[in-house]
């Protein structure tokens, strides 16, 4: 006992390892997905981890934003050296204004979908100019006159922090031989999916041990959901073996979200599989009444389709015959009782109602006698129909008579239905009532309906399991590890 309880808790352990691997590497697999979307905020906020995970993308500064950047960077430092108002500060404007017409031109951002930062950048830069022009609005910007007068030092600090920021965003991606962009996260992918294959290997050649009968596919379809961690492509699929890990490592309880997923999509399934049966039986049965199906069978007459018969029985005559004994031997002697007491009262009603018995019950004794009269009469009735009951019922020359006046019946109800016309009226009103029944139940089955039923079925399934587990001593299942 001690050995299977180390063993469950090593493979416990193991499955727990191996879930917390998984939600790493999805945990990777997430921050390469989005890192493009997200480089932004990286750039601000965690700027080591773009100088290194830049590479592994294959993202690298654009020329033309860094130019024009280290431009303003010369230009800082010529104004340091020799002020706003020296050539060679006018020399170093003339050239960003060139290099700004040039970016807007070009649009560098393109590349790699950020048009909407270079728009950004424009609308910034007409609003602190006050210029309708993006590109005279550089053009005033970088102008000896505009910073002496709105100052430099303003300036440049507007620029440092709402323009350049932004320019610093931009970026060029390499192009592989396959015309995609750069991706090598397949490096840091490689070690993991390696580790999965072989587990996955190891589990399959495991599950054929326990069950010798399966080929190798049937075994690995087992773990079916561990072959997302094998794809190179689509990598967010691993998200579902990551939750199935964690729910077999008892790290996540998905219990509750299987649960109502399995009712959900029950529900659908029983919503659509109710409608197709039922309207496929109301079909079915339409289609013999137009086959004129229940003609044959009302006049006992050969069926257009041939009868099936299995057991050469006449099911409804043995139904009847059953039912007749039951009533006949089980329940008249029963309720034998209360037909005594309602003939005895009707009798004696009768009795009350008789002018001349009225008079006599001023005479002593007339009224007892009558009661016991009435009582003998209930009784020896009942009694004298039970028997004729039991003796038409055991009496071979009876049931061949009561069989006789049914198959007469039969007949001349038939005849008289054919003879008349009706049946074809009779066949029309069946068809327009199965067809309100589709139109008016069937088709009306709600998901409201079916969730109802679900949750009545797992009431009664809770009722039903709990006291039986109770009556045999069985203890309740132990809470799971956490």
């Amino acid at each position: 006992m001690k050995n299977v309880q180390l063993s469950k808790r090593r493979s416990l352990l193991f499955e727990r390892l191996m879930a917390i691997i998984a939600v790493i590497n999805l945990g990777l697999v997430l921050f390469d997905l989005s890192y493009v979307q997200w480089r932004d905020f990286y750039l601000r906020r965690l700027p080591q981890i773009t100088k290194v995970y830049d590479p592994i993308k294959g993202i690298e500064p654009h020329r033309d934003t860094t130019s024009y950047l280290e431009a303003v960077a010369a230009l800082e430092e010529q104004v340091s050296q020799t002020g706003l108002q020296s050539p060679q500060t006018k020399n170093q404007l003339v050239q960003l204004s060139r290099l700004s017409t040039e970016i807007i031109d070009s649009n560098p951002f393109a590349g790699v979908n950020k048009s909407g930062t270079l728009e950004k950048i424009k609308n910034r830069m007409r609003d602190r100019t006050r210029q309708k022009s993006a590109k005279q609005a550089f053009a005033t910007f970088w102008s000896q006159p505009y910073l002496t007068q709105n100052g430099w030092v303003r300036e440049i600090n507007f620029f440092n922090q709402k323009i350049r920021p932004l320019i610093a965003t931009n970026y060029y991606r390499r192009i592989g031989e396959n015309g995609e962009s750069l991706d090598h996260f397949w490096i840091i992918d490689l070690p993991f999916v390696i580790l999965f294959g072989i587990e996955l290997l190891g589990r399959t050649f495991y599950i054929r041990r326990q069950h010798p009968g399966l080929r190798w596919s049937e075994a690995v379809l087992w773990r079916w959901y561990d072959l997302f961690l094998l794809l190179p492509f689509w990598r967010w699929l691993r998200t579902i073996p990551v939750l199935v890990r964690l729910d077999q490592a008892r790290l996540l309880n998905l219990h509750p979200v299987q649960r109502q997923l399995n009712q959900g999509i029950v529900a659908n399934f029983a919503e659509e599989l109710t409608e197709i049966v039922v309207v496929r039986v109301i079909n079915q049965v339409q289609g013999s009444i137009k086959r004129g199906e229940l003609t044959h069978w009302l006049l006992s007459q050969e069926n257009l389709r041939p009868y099936i018969d299995i057991n050469n029985v006449n099911e409804v005559e043995a139904i009847a015959g059953l039912l007749v004994q039951t009533v006949v031997y089980q329940v008249l002697p029963k309720i034998q009782p209360d037909t005594t007491a309602i003939l005895r009262h009707t009798i004696e009603t009768v009795f009350h109602e008789i002018p001349v018995y009225r008079n006599l019950q001023n005479f002593p004794g007339v009224e007892h006698a009558q009661t016991q009269l009435s009582e003998q009469l209930a009784t020896q009735i009942t009694t004298n129909l039970y028997k004729a009951l039991v003796s038409a019922v055991e009496d071979p020359v009876g049931a061949k008579l009561s069989a006789q006046l049914v198959q007469h019946f039969s007949q001349a109800l038939g005849g008289e239905i054919q003879k008349k016309q009706v049946l074809s009226e009779i066949q029309s009103l069946l068809f327009d009532f199965l067809e309100e029944i589709k139109l008016n139940y069937v088709q009306r089955l709600s998901q409201e309906d079916i969730d109802q039923i679900l949750e009545q079925t797992r009431q009664l399934r809770t009722q039903v399991s709990v006291p039986e587990v109770l009556e045999k001593g069985a203890a309740l299942p132990e809470t799971r590890e956490r």
